[in-house]
């Protein structure tokens, strides 16, 4: 989905225009993939706009950086501020925003500790990541051919942006093959996660999704829709699964910031219950989409106002 400019992106303490928003071509970053990010959402609300779960996306920020040894040079609190300044300053009543901090240039070479580390933070109007058909009607996704980085190679649990060619190998296979999606095992044949979503399973009457063990990212929107769905009755667990889960699967759906609640219709061309969403995903999936509007009142503390 091409990005729509937006006028200021903020880098290392201070707006800027979005095209003067630019590095070094010898950016360590950019030769090695020293970098970690996320991915956030505002959304219009009642009392203006509000970004999603917004202090938690920013403390696991910092808890990616610790696993690279990366020493942000802003405080928490700084760059939550940061990201309301960027909505503010845009106008934007909703909006995909993308915090990134970096090695930057002045150091060449894979001992990174010397290098200065950057930060930015951008904002710009995105639909839905998967589409509108995906949202209201489901998805196909194959089971990739690449698998899940282990955890003793590259460690899951940081949100590092040279990993994400794992991600990027399986999307492009996925794609090519007429697919919308991927799923990415672990060297041990266990079910980890999407290109850029976390998987929830519903079967014999409990709602499925896999461990962080497995490669899954301890996502954010993972932990909303756990708490969703256990606040509507639905019984929820951690537990490992093989691509033969899926298969035998009532219902599933996808999450994550971007794709939001997608169902799932259909794994390696075999039907995922009826193929269409169930009721259990379109539960969760309207519960979802009231809570990010602030349209439930239980959910408030989720939501930072921009102001």
């Amino acid at each position: 989905m091409p990005i729509t400019t937006t006028e200021k992106i903020w880098m290392d303490g201070e707006l800027v225009p979005w095209q003067d928003a630019q590095i070094h071509v010898l950016t360590h970053g950019l030769h090695y993939g020293s970098g970690v990010f996320e991915g956030i959402r505002a959304y219009p609300t009642a009392q203006g706009p509000a970004v999603f779960r917004l202090k938690e996306h920013i403390a696991r920020l910092f808890t990616s950086a610790k696993i690279l040894m990366m020493e942000i040079p802003f405080s928490e609190e700084e760059l939550v501020e940061a990201t309301k300044a960027v909505v503010r300053e845009n106008h934007l009543d909703s909006c995909y925003l993308r915090p990134i901090a970096y090695l930057g240039y002045g150091e060449m070479g894979l001992n990174p500790l010397s290098c200065e580390v950057k930060v930015a933070i951008a904002a710009w109007p995105w639909g839905a990541y998967l589409g509108d058909e995906g949202v209201e009607n489901g998805i196909r996704v194959k089971i990739s051919s690449w698998q899940r980085h282990d955890p003793n190679s590259v460690p899951p649990a940081a949100k590092c942006t040279g990993m994400y060619v794992n991600s990027s190998l399986a999307k492009v296979e996925a794609v090519k093959s007429g697919y919308d999606e991927a799923i990415i095992l672990s060297s041990s044949g266990n079910v980890s996660e999407c290109t850029g979503e976390n998987i929830f399973v519903y079967r014999h009457g409990r709602l499925m999704t896999p461990p962080t063990s497995a490669g899954a990212l301890e996502g954010i929107t993972r932990s909303t829709i756990m708490t969703i769905a256990s606040d509507l009755g639905i019984k929820v667990t951690e537990e490992n699964m093989v691509r033969s889960d899926l298969y035998l699967a009532d219902e599933m759906f996808l999450t994550g910031t971007a794709a939001e609640v997608v169902p799932v219709a259909s794994v390696d061309d075999r039907a995922v219950g009826t193929a269409k969403p169930g009721s259990v995903t379109k539960s969760i999936q309207k519960a979802y989409h009231q809570a990010v509007r602030g349209e439930l009142a239980d959910y408030k503390e989720w939501l930072d106002y921009v102001g």
